[in-house]
């Protein structure tokens, strides 16, 4: 767009999931908007995520759901999950001709497990309302002239816009094209940043023995995550599997932010892992006391399988064993009193140290980012920089695993596609 050409109602810089759903509610508001993507084809994350199947959402109600950000994003988020419910969510891919179902762990995936349908489905909705989408266009600078912003972008284009809308991600998968871009335009802006780091990532640990459970997985354990004082920032009760570079899998990935701020500021951070979250101490050391009766003088490990819905993997028990200085397989009534109340601890909390994750390229989303003071969460508009809107991963949210994200990109997206529309209207 020349300088002799008139200006946009609404700019959208990035084609993804935010981008794109923000694109279909402006424009069918009536508001004439353009779409700019710096790759050559949309919704390149949504393609990669789940596993190419694309957990879209979940089967959470929204102030459940929201609560998952913690307390300054459940806050954040209030409005904007009551807005556009996660039942809402699938029912509008329903209604794209993408039919949800539900998975464990609250997850929703289209049914055909293809997350091209969602990408193709969020990309026909935009165009279909009308919005027009550059790709290979990816947005090089933006600044505020006069009551217009002004993007130049990539394809040589400088196009001028009443409202602009920042959509284009983190950090997090920067080979999908989201390599922080967002940041420099909102310093340069003065607004307030979080220091953006990678989240929902696996975990690095250095121990040998860590290293030596690789492939075990836990189902029914809960991990939490302490700081170097010993306090407890947050636990999930999540699938726990050990790597040949420390500890992956949802429980560990939940907790991944805490780690990775705690590693950029030098801080050593450690999981605990209760194997038994549905038993207290007092019901395990009964339990254990009762096996100590039974005829036959159980071997421990058998003993403690009997705990749970199968054996424990014979390398998992040793490390547990190692941890409350026993002495390998011991019968159940061999253990004295203090190996009893040693044994319960590490099965209450065995300690995994960790060092730091495995970066960026294996995040699936940014923990930081845009500061919330900085937006109204009714509209998702800047309060400093009328007619600037950003929404999606670009701000300081972060939920876990199981379709959080994009409930929250296509939440936030939402706000600000009404929010576009009535301005149109006034």
């Amino acid at each position: 767009m020349g300088a002799d050409q008139e200006a946009l109602d609404v700019l959208i810089v990035g084609a993804g999931a935010a981008g794109l759903w923000c694109a279909e509610v402006a424009a069918r508001g009536g508001r004439d908007v353009v779409v700019l993507e710096k790759v050559s084809r949309t919704g390149t994350k949504v393609l990669a995520s789940g596993g190419t199947r694309c957990n879209l959402t979940t089967t959470l109600g929204p102030s459940e759901a929201a609560r998952l950000f913690g307390t300054r994003g459940e806050r954040f988020l209030r409005s904007g999950f009551r807005n556009l419910p996660p039942a809402e969510v699938r029912r509008r891919f329903e209604g794209w001709g993408v039919p949800t179902e539900e998975a464990p762990l609250e997850k929703v995936f289209p049914a055909s497990g293809n997350a091209k349908d969602v990408r193709d489905a969020l990309e026909a909705a935009a165009r279909g309302a009308g919005a027009r989408i550059h790709l290979d266009s990816g947005a090089q600078s933006i600044e505020r002239e006069g009551a217009l912003w002004v993007v130049r972008s990539a394809d040589g284009e400088v196009r001028r816009a009443a409202a602009l809308v920042l959509a284009v991600g983190g950090k997090s998968y920067p080979k999908t094209g989201t390599t922080g871009d967002g940041y420099a335009w909102l310093r340069d802006l003065k607004l307030e940043l979080v220091p953006p780091v990678p989240a929902l990532v696996p975990l690095t640990s250095g121990e040998a023995w860590v290293h030596e459970l690789t492939g075990i997985a836990w189902q029914g354990g809960e991990a939490r995550v302490e700081d170097p004082a010993g306090r407890v920032l947050e636990r999930r009760q999540r699938p726990l599997m050990f790597t040949h570079r420390g500890v992956s899998g949802p429980g560990a990935m939940d907790l991944s932010h805490h780690v990775a701020r705690g590693a950029s500021e030098g801080a050593g951070f450690q999981l605990r892992v209760d194997f038994f979250p549905g038993l207290d101490r007092e019901d395990l050391r009964a339990q254990l006391v009762a096996s100590a009766g039974l005829p036959g003088a159980p071997r421990l490990q058998r003993a403690l399988g009997s705990l749970t819905t199968g054996p424990m993997p014979r390398r998992l028990f040793d490390a547990v064993a190692t941890s409350a200085q026993l002495q390998g397989d011991i019968a159940v009534n061999g253990l004295d009193r203090r190996s009893r109340h040693a044994l319960v601890e590490a099965m209450k909390g065995l300690p995994v140290p960790v060092d730091g994750t495995v970066g960026w390229d294996h995040a699936e989303v940014t923990a930081g980012g845009l500061a919330l003071r900085e937006v109204n969460p009714r509209s998702m508009a800047v309060n400093q920089c009328p007619g600037l809107f950003v929404v999606g991963e670009l701000l300081d949210l972060n939920g876990p695993i199981g379709g959080l994200s994009f409930q929250a990109a296509f939440a936030t997206a939402q706000l600000a596609g009404e929010a576009l529309s009535a301005a149109g209207r006034a």
